[in-house]
């Protein structure tokens, strides 16, 4: 059997047609899978059911024939299996119990007391890893400790991080206590996605652009190397996505610091930069505008024949940069489609 296309691009292949999947396929804008959502309930129970789960996950493959097909789950599922509280507010987003202290930290469960709470998930991989088409790749994933950190420290997501980063600089043994406890945990769980089925992972770093200088190294880099290389020694050739969102010059050499095999980019950098910049060292997953997916048309085959053109002399993975949004018309998704793959 040839190799599957997203994996060929992850060992380095410049392929003549980039593998494509989008962040966010499964989501609000496919009415298939607003009305999978309604037989769940609400969002957590959607996750936390297999069946359906795996149904929302195979959605976008059907529709669209994408390369990749990614985990339906939530960054803040491992969070919660660690003992915080979780919920969601309609129209807000998540909300947590909030972790601020050395004894909020050591009052949460240990890496291996996790996996009860995320047994779903991995019968969610296990199904996936059956009912996959043969041609798509399986990708796994998990935040990135700081990024996760972010909402525990706060009890939301905010636009600054500002709680995390107080922590962060008045009491720093309680904050690092806290991203070392959830990158043990990351590391256990991202294992157990692998071992029921999923052949990538990858890392969502979504809050790295707020982290400047050493901490940047600091807490962005360091994790993320610490986490990919157990995964590749528990696992020899497992290739790894990095995604640490917004990093500007971060992105420059965080495949080498880190051992990822592909970084994904954002759209607050050119492709042209990215492919200058990043794309020298290795793969490199993005960056469409995730906006042209609510205006399609001529500026949507444009921009995107502008990607595949800045980083067609090197291993690519197109992809946006950032989540499709529920404004997007799944028409559009199909223009995409056709326009990466009919040049």
């Amino acid at each position: 059997m040839t190799e599957k296309t997203i994996l060929r691009a992850l060992k380095g292949e410049v392929l003549p047609t980039p593998p494509v999947w989008l962040m966010r396929q499964a989501g609000r804008y496919l009415p298939e899978y607003r009305a999978t959502r309604a037989q769940a309930g609400d969002f957590l129970s959607l996750c936390y059911t297999p069946d359906l789960a795996a149904e929302v996950t195979l959605q976008p493959i059907r529709r669209f024939g994408f390369d990749a097909a990614i985990l339906f789950a939530d960054i803040l599922l491992l969070p919660q299996a660690l003992g915080a509280d979780l919920w969601f507010e309609t129209g807000e987003g998540p909300r947590m119990s909030t972790t601020t202290d050395m004894a909020g930290v050591n009052a949460l469960k240990g890496k291996d007391d996790i996996h009860d709470k995320l047994a779903p998930v991995y019968e969610t991989c296990k199904i996936l890893s059956r009912e996959l088409p043969k041609e798509t790749t399986f990708i796994g994933f998990a935040g990135m400790p700081w990024t996760v950190a972010t909402y525990m420290i706060a009890g939301r997501g905010s636009k600054d991080q500002a709680a995390a980063h107080k922590l962060k600089d008045t009491d720093r043994a309680a904050f690092v206590a806290l991203l070392d406890k959830v990158t043990d945990a990351t590391i256990e769980y991202l294992s157990k996605q692998v071992e029921a089925g999923c052949e990538v992972v990858k890392l969502f770093d979504s809050w790295a652009g707020s982290l400047k200088g050493q901490d940047f190294e600091d807490f962005a880099v360091e994790p993320a190397k610490r986490i990919t290389a157990e995964l590749k020694a528990r696992f020899p050739g497992l290739p790894v996505i990095a995604f640490p969102r917004e990093a500007g010059d971060g992105y420059i050499g965080f495949a080498q610091k880190t051992g990822a095999d592909c970084v994904a980019i954002d759209n607050s950098v050119s492709p042209e930069w990215a492919a200058a910049n990043v794309q020298k060292d290795g793969c490199v997953q993005g960056n469409l505008n995730p906006a042209h997916m609510i205006t399609g048309g001529e500026g949507l085959v444009k921009a995107t024949k502008e990607v595949v053109a800045a980083f067609k002399n090197g291993p690519h993975i197109f992809n946006l940069g950032h989540g499709i949004t529920p404004e997007a018309d799944p028409e559009n998704v199909t223009l995409l489609m056709e326009t990466i793959r009919n040049g």
